[in-house]
């Protein structure tokens, strides 16, 4: 029977004649997980009724561990180890832009291209699970912004250095950011940014503009707080990390009356992003900048150890733009998926020939692009409905959308990881010798027998892998059924009533999507470089 399972199993996988591609997720494990699903679902059938929606986030300050605990603190109190992270990563980033500019436009060769889209995209999402949103802390398009806008390397700028104008109601949400994480995806995969240097570079320097421009009008860090794609990716995903940055006597919080987090001291800028230490109960817009922990007279704020996605199933309430953003991350991170697929191609083609789309086929890509995003977000539409109307619940279609949107955000978490570890780990083969020649001068493209042997001898091996993969699905899994045994009761407190049947239009969704995930780990993947 075992046999006959792996045999159907195999069957799904796309056989292709592509030379170069990346080994799918073999049958056992597809088939470990499927079975370790239906396992959890049973559990979730049969304990949904005990959920309860009260549960305390415990957490252990850094600060108070021995041996290392005062370091810790000294360290995130003093701008001294951000500002020179700030000025690495900045200086790094600066090399990308001339090895774009000038460097050879050979994608495979060029540092620009190869650190962005195979080493710091892969690890800037993994970083989330150990650090949070700490990158933010250390982004060099902020870093660059704040230092040409308000001309000091870290203390306050002048009052003088902006126009300070308060951010217009209208733009105070994440439309823009999902728009852009919309438009960079177009970019990546429709205008193949990803193996044009050149053009790497000046999506690197537009963004840094951007960025300039929104600190020198409005007040505080208004392009990270509504704007910026990546963060707001890191700041969603923030919620799963184990680690955050939160008070260490909530008590010191309550009695404070002057609120320097918030306004900043007369040397320390105050929090980019209009957050409270206080009252601070998710990671989606912190940046871990450090304005917080070096302003705060107390020294009362450092780094906490959580239990992993505690945030976002007990805590974390999201918005209407914000449960939109989630969506679109699921949507993006299983197109990107599609993308890399030998089948896309030729579906594109087949598009363009229907259509009469020549050159670029860029009009049958987006066509494409917009049909693929919206299949998830129509399919969790019906499923919202279904859900209100098994429950017969009286609150509104957006609230419900807004209530559960947090079950899908581990989903696309787990597989935009899992589908980078095969890029992150084939395709970074060979990084040492850019490093060591960024600009790719005097090189030319891989050979035949180069591109071999990197398919042949990757970082890691394929078993290694797939285990990673497996896991991280399973993972993604478990923490939608946890969210949605926590959340689901609630919504019956509103006016709905809960039965073990309430959750089959969620439990259906999360399925869904799990063993769409799975399958396209299955699948021969496109090398990208």
């Amino acid at each position: 029977m075992i046999e006959s399972l792996l045999s159907h199993i195999n069957s799904l996988v796309y056989h292709t004649t592509e030379g170069m591609v990346h080994p799918g997720l073999s049958a056992d494990w597809v088939l470990l997980v499927l079975v370790s699903m239906a396992l959890l679902s049973a559990w979730m059938m049969r304990t949904l009724s005990s959920a309860t929606s009260q549960h305390t986030i415990g957490l252990v300050s850094l600060s108070r561990l021995p041996l290392i605990g005062h370091t810790i603190q000294n360290m995130i109190t003093h701008p001294v180890v951000i500002t020179v992270l700030r000025i690495i990563t900045s200086i790094v980033f600066l090399l990308v832009i001339a090895a774009g500019l000038f460097g050879t436009q050979v994608a495979e060769r060029n540092i620009a291209t190869t650190l962005t889209w195979t080493l710091w995209w892969s690890g800037v999402v993994i970083s989330v699970f150990f650090v949070g949103s700490a990158w933010c802390a250390i982004c060099p398009w902020d870093a660059i912004a704040t230092w040409l806008v308000r001309r000091r390397l870290w203390k306050r700028g002048n009052t003088l250095s902006s126009l300070n104008l308060k951010v217009p109601k209208v733009i105070r949400n994440i439309w823009h950011a999902l728009i852009m994480f919309v438009v960079l995806t177009w970019l990546e995969l429709g205008y193949g940014v990803t193996t044009s240097p050149y053009a790497t570079a000046l999506l690197a320097l537009l963004i840094v503009v951007l960025a300039t421009i929104s600190l020198a009008i409005y007040e505080r860090k208004a392009f990270c707080r509504y704007f910026c794609a990546v963060g707001r990716t890191l700041g969603a995903y923030g919620g799963i990390a184990p680690i955050a940055l939160r008070p260490i006597d909530n008590n010191v919080c309550a009695n404070c009356k002057t609120l320097e987090c918030y306004k900043g001291t007369d040397d320390i800028e105050p929090c980019p992003t209009h957050l409270v230490m206080g009252s601070l109960k998710q990671n989606t817009y912190c940046t871990s900048c450090g304005a917080c922990t070096q302003s705060c007279p107390h020294q009362n704020i450092s780094w906490q150890l959580r239990n992993i996605g505690d945030e976002i199933t007990y805590s974390a309430r999201p918005h209407w733009d914000e449960s939109w953003f989630i969506l679109g991350l699921l949507s993006l991170t299983i197109f990107h998926g599609f993308t890399m697929m030998p089948y896309w191609e030729d579906w594109m083609r087949q598009l363009a020939y229907i259509m009469g789309d020549s050159g670029r086929i860029l009009t049958s890509f987006s066509i494409g692009m917009l049909i693929a995003m919206l299949i998830p977000l129509l399919l969790y539409s019906g499923c919202i409905a279904w859900l209100k109307h098994i429950m017969g619940n009286q609150d509104s279609w957006r609230r419900v959308f807004s209530a559960m949107a947090l079950t899908v955000l581990p989903l696309a978490f787990a597989y935009h990881i899992a589908h980078n570890l095969s890029h992150l780990f084939r395709e970074s083969q060979g990084f040492l010798s850019v490093v060591l020649n960024p600009f790719g001068t005097n090189t030319q493209p891989l050979s035949m027998h180069e591109i071999h042997m990197r398919h042949m001898n990757p970082l890691v091996d394929d078993n290694i892998v797939f285990a990673l993969q497996a896991t991280l699905i399973l993972f993604g899994f478990w923490l939608a059924l946890k969210i949605l045994r926590h959340r689901l009761p609630q919504l019956s407190h509103s006016g709905g009533s809960l039965s073990r049947w309430s959750v089959i239009p969620m439990l259906s969704f999360i399925s869904l999507i799990s063993m769409v995930n799975l399958w396209l780990l299955m699948q021969p993947m496109i090398m990208r470089m």
